[in-house]
């Protein structure tokens, strides 16, 4: 399953990708992490960062581990977290326009074996929440980006 949402910025890219690269910071812009906790950071550059995000679902807590895959700076990142047999991958992506930021959030939801394969039947149900979710996200980011 792929869900993808954009969102447009009146700020530079440079303040776009701080933002969204301030990964241990995370918590104090999006509005639906409540914890990070970063377990390993690279030497150079964002590959290979590594870090446990609590967020609310469904009103409960819940802790995933994330590391970042792919990167290129002031353009994109990409990182990959694994449970119970799904693999998520997220893109975030830059690109100017004038004197705007596009700034796009790409969700891939693969399923490995045959029971995730199972269990996500229904995930096709929750694409709806997954994009508002998305969407509440990239607010949260823009409304931080433009207000510093």
């Amino acid at each position: 399953m792929l869900v993808e949402e954009q969102i447009v910025i009146t700020k530079d890219t440079t303040a776009v990708w701080k933002a969204i690269t301030d990964i241990g910071n995370a918590a104090t812009i999006i509005s639906d992490i409540v914890n990070i906790e970063i377990l390993h950071e690279p030497e150079h550059g964002l590959v290979g960062l590594k870090w446990r995000e609590t967020r609310m679902y469904f009103g409960k807590p819940s802790a995933i581990d994330k590391w970042i895959t792919d990167a290129e700076e002031n353009k994109y990142y990409s990182t990959r977290a694994e449970m119970d047999g799904f693999v998520f991958i997220t893109t975030m992506t830059i690109s100017e326009h004038g004197n705007t930021v596009v700034l796009r959030s790409s969700h891939e939801t693969k399923s490995i074996g045959l029971m995730a394969k199972i269990k996500s039947i229904p995930v096709f149900f929750f694409k709806g929440m997954l994009r508002k979710a998305i969407l509440k996200d990239l607010h949260d980011i823009k409304s931080a980006v433009e207000h510093n």
